[in-house]
């Protein structure tokens, strides 16, 4: 991977920095995931550096992870997805109440 000026110069990249993409990079994946339609059941918190998007929150299930995992992946100018979501534990079953020893 490339982050700085050689991706550039080559034509690969569209800006001279990786972190002169920051500033715009996770507003438009945000835009992105709310229209999506697929994952208005998630609680989804964003994090971008030098054009690496990293996802914190939950989601329903491992694969709506990976769907949004794959969904971030085609926003013009990211680079790379750090997956770091989770999905909640089943509930555990109820405990019974404990009864008094004498």
């Amino acid at each position: 991977m490339q982050h700085g000026g050689s991706c550039y110069l080559s034509g690969r990249c569209r800006l001279p920095n990786s972190y002169l993409y920051d500033a715009e990079i996770i507003p438009r994946v945000a835009l992105y995931l709310q229209q999506d339609g697929r994952f208005g059941d998630t609680s989804i918190w964003l994090l971008g550096q030098r054009r690496l998007v990293t996802l914190l929150g939950c989601v329903q299930s491992a694969e709506q992870a990976a769907q949004v995992e794959r969904a971030v992946l085609l926003i013009d100018d990211v680079m790379g997805v750090i997956n770091l979501l989770s999905v909640p534990a089943a509930s555990s079953p109820a405990q019974p109440a404990s009864a008094d020893v004498q």
